[in-house]
């Protein structure tokens, strides 16, 4: 009798233990979401977001976008390729915390790091660009020849940006402080015109308002170089790098392609930068050379972007706290 109330126990457990198996096999293949290994399956990927930023000068986009490289490579593989036309950092890394994007491609270093420091789930694959002689401070004041003459001038330029911390930097350089100086903030197209009409007495610019500010008569007082490096950088949102490693590293292959084309032969692209930028080939051809492509991550990039950051911290944008280790941040594709 006890045998046999043993043996009842033992068919009911081995039948309630195959029912508990079944049901979750069954769930598991009813929506799809686990993998062999018990680990949730990444999502189908359908679709690729990246920004488009032309300005200053990004010739490997104006091409990149212009003879459609990523759409026609990842429509192979079933997968739409869209852009955003965001070009102001902040909105790039908003629109990425938000998940409307996954790829920043050419997003400036301070906007990289202040969306990190504050929670925005990026990180930098690959630098864009390198290109300190197109960031400029100009004045259109014959009576300003040295940085030491702007001591109690009016500056205007983007605040946060690459542009300011080029103000830092050439002031501190020549014994002055931001103090020394009235900086106002405005975005590009607005110091341009206000330094055109001579409403402040020097402007940070670059890229094309610069040239031609300089082509109508404004003097460089300086220009990145030396004080810089100008790193713009190629972002991705975490989830899109770990879920779907395969497409971000096709991206930055295709981009690395076209940046080996393009310096197999500068001058066959310069009618394509023209056209998108408004500038004559002739202008292309004089900024051109200012700009560096290479996409590998270099021991000098991390050190400019340490930089960046402590220009953050000491202009008050970042808190010390929230200080991030620049390397952890990189991650080489």
């Amino acid at each position: 009798m006890k045998l046999s109330r043993l043996s009842a126990q033992l068919i009911i457990f081995v039948l309630f233990t195959t029912a508990v198996v079944l049901l979750t096999a069954g769930c598991g293949q009813q929506d799809g979401t686990a993998a062999a290994d018990g680990k949730a399956a990444a999502p189908q990927l359908t679709a690729i977001h990246s920004t488009y930023v032309k300005s200053p000068l990004n010739i490997p986009s104006i091409l990149e976008k212009r003879h459609a490289t990523f759409e026609d490579a990842f429509q192979t593989d079933g997968i739409q390729f869209t852009y955003s036309d965001l070009n102001a950092g902040p909105k790039q890394t908003e629109a990425l915390a938000a998940g409307d994007i996954d790829i920043c491609h050419a997003l400036g270093g301070t906007s990289a790091i202040l969306a990190a420091a504050n929670g925005v789930n990026l990180k930098i694959v690959g630098i864009y660009s390198r290109a300190p002689e197109a960031f400029t401070l100009l004045t259109t004041d014959d009576s300003i020849q040295t940085i030491q003459d702007l001591k109690g001038k009016t500056i205007a330029g983007p605040r946060g940006t690459i542009l300011h911390q080029l103000l830092l930097a050439a002031l501190q350089k020549a014994g002055l402080n931001i103090d020394d100086v009235h900086f106002v903030s405005m975005d590009i197209p607005q110091t341009a015109a206000a330094l055109a009409s001579r409403k402040i007495d020097a402007g940070l610019l670059a890229g094309p308002a610069a040239l031609k500010l300089q082509e109508n008569g404004a003097r460089t007082l300086t220009t990145g170089k030396g004080l810089l490096d100008a790193t713009i950088v190629i972002a991705m949102r975490q989830d899109f790098l770990q879920n779907h490693p395969e497409a971000a590293k096709k991206f930055l292959s295709l981009h690395r392609q076209v940046v080996a084309d393009y310096l197999a032969d500068p001058a066959a692209s310069y009618p394509d930068a023209a056209a998108e930028t408004g500038l004559t080939p002739e202008q292309v051809a004089k900024m051109a050379p200012w700009y560096d492509f290479d996409p590998d991550i270099r021991p000098a990039d991390l050190q400019d972007l340490e930089a960046t950051q402590d220009f953050l911290i000491h202009t008050g944008m970042l808190d010390p706290a929230k200080k991030l280790d620049i390397p952890t941040l990189c991650t080489q594709l």
